[in-house]
């Protein structure tokens, strides 16, 4: 489990997280869903241990991250947009992570094949299309199999039937009891994957919970509905 305990961080004068309190189970996928500017980025960088809190911590299975960073070789990330060296090929670019993680197997191959990534393996980084590289981000934060899964906007640029795919995985990765974690702006895509939802507006949690209790509470059937309602009734607020 993933306990986050009265996250607070500021960018100097602006307060991105105003004391988030937020459980994330194992065997679940977990949403966190806002508008941009919302704070989901810093979370997950938090989480990662890029970004240091200004105050409260994170926990995994009860291990606080406080400068131990070690816990990272069990997160497997897939960022919404990925930078690799541009004259690497997909194989070189594989090779130098498992190089970096001392691994001398081949635990991408299967992943290569679902991801229908084997004819772009001697292409340049820079020559892949969007989708592509998309794909390529898929293998590397799945090939070690981690235990911890954390995918921002993972379906942006893939196909219908690839986006289709990348989904069964996801579910598949469920299965075994993982803990994943997903930022989407699709909405349907949330309501298809998504256990539990943590809905952000300015730093501050306004739903955490059930997808479908907050289908229940909203009186709604979309989950698109239902988000919308949340904006609505925050701007009654103010």
């Amino acid at each position: 489990m993933i306990k986050i305990s009265n996250l607070i961080k500021k960018y100097g004068k602006l307060e991105v997280l105003k004391g988030i309190d937020a459980e994330i189970s194992h065997g679940k996928v977990t949403a966190i869903v806002g508008p941009n500017g919302s704070g989901k980025t810093t979370i997950i960088k938090i989480i990662l241990g890029l970004v240091k809190t200004d105050y409260g911590f994170i926990s995994i299975d009860d291990q606080k991250n406080n400068g131990n960073h070690e816990y990272r070789s069990n997160i497997g990330y897939m960022p919404q947009i990925a930078s690799y060296p541009e004259n690497l090929t997909v194989i070189e670019v594989l090779s130098l992570i498992k190089d970096i993680r001392n691994r001398n197997d081949n635990p991408e191959e299967s992943l290569i094949k679902k991801f229908e990534l084997t004819g772009e393996l001697t292409k340049p980084i820079r020559t892949l299309s969007g989708g592509n590289k998309q794909k390529l981000s898929a293998v590397i934060s799945l090939m070690f199999n981690p235990e911890i899964l954390i995918f921002d906007e993972p379906t942006a640029g893939l196909d219908p039937v690839m986006s289709n795919r990348f989904k069964e995985i996801i579910l598949e990765e469920k299965r075994k009891g993982k803990t994943i974690i997903l930022t989407s702006h699709i909405m349907s895509e949330i309501e298809e994957l998504a256990d539990e939802i943590i809905f952000l507006l300015d730093g501050k949690i306004y739903y955490k919970g059930s997808v479908m209790n907050l289908l229940i509470e909203k009186g709604e059937v979309k989950l698109e509905k239902a988000v919308a309602k949340i904006l609505e009734e925050k701007s009654a607020w103010n």
